[in-house]
């Protein structure tokens, strides 16, 4: 594991000291990538208050698809815990002919089970991606609500750039050990997702 003492953050109400790298997995045609507490070098334990995943250049293999994440507590791997979210956006087209700006609910969740996108409606052209982050905070605490937040951007199969907002919380007191990235359709056909430690 490499330390990075050097990077620093700014995600609107957080300043981190620092980052430190915990496990990178690399997407190649994969239905899910995991990262579980106690699998090799995986943390998702006291040991830090906050936890980053920066997922670079996510390709789905099936166009019009929707990348998201879910949670699960202890050696549970339904990966179904209850979420409520919301969900924001801002739009433009290559043609520069329509644009959107405001609340998406139909990527909200009012105590849902399902998959949180984080980066929706997906193209599959070779040049069509989504970058990001999503942000969770004190996933160990046992007396409260684990919340987060993420940011993309997406190249949509539309031909949008699509800058996405996304918020909520867990509704478990149960510490979260392990979250699951996947796309609500198809596999995850490329790109790279890292977990990093925040220094306090």
């Amino acid at each position: 594991m490499s330390t990075y003492n050097a990077i620093k953050y700014n995600v609107s109400f957080a300043n981190a000291g620092g980052l430190k790298l915990i496990k990178t997995l690399t997407a190649s045609s994969s239905a899910t990538l995991s990262f579980v507490d106690g699998s090799s070098d995986v943390v998702l334990d006291s040991t830090y208050k906050e936890y980053l995943f920066i997922f670079n250049n996510i390709h789905a293999a099936t166009a019009g698809t929707d990348f998201g994440f879910q949670g699960d507590t202890g050696t549970n791997t339904n990966y179904n815990q209850t979420i409520t979210s919301s969900f924001f956006r801002a739009a433009h087209n290559e043609a520069d002919s329509t644009t959107a700006l405001g609340e998406d609910t139909g990527f909200d969740q009012a105590q849902g089970t399902s998959i949180q996108p984080i980066a929706t409606n997906m193209g599959d052209d070779n040049d069509m991606c989504g970058s990001g982050f999503l942000h969770i905070f004190d996933p160990s605490n046992t007396t409260f609500v684990k919340h987060f937040i993420a940011t993309s951007n997406v190249y949509q199969e539309s031909v949008f750039n699509n800058n996405q907002y996304i918020s909520g919380y867990f509704n478990t007191t149960s510490a979260i050990t392990r979250i699951q990235f996947k796309m609500a359709s198809g596999n995850i056909d490329a790109g790279t997702i890292q977990l990093f430690g925040v220094v306090s």
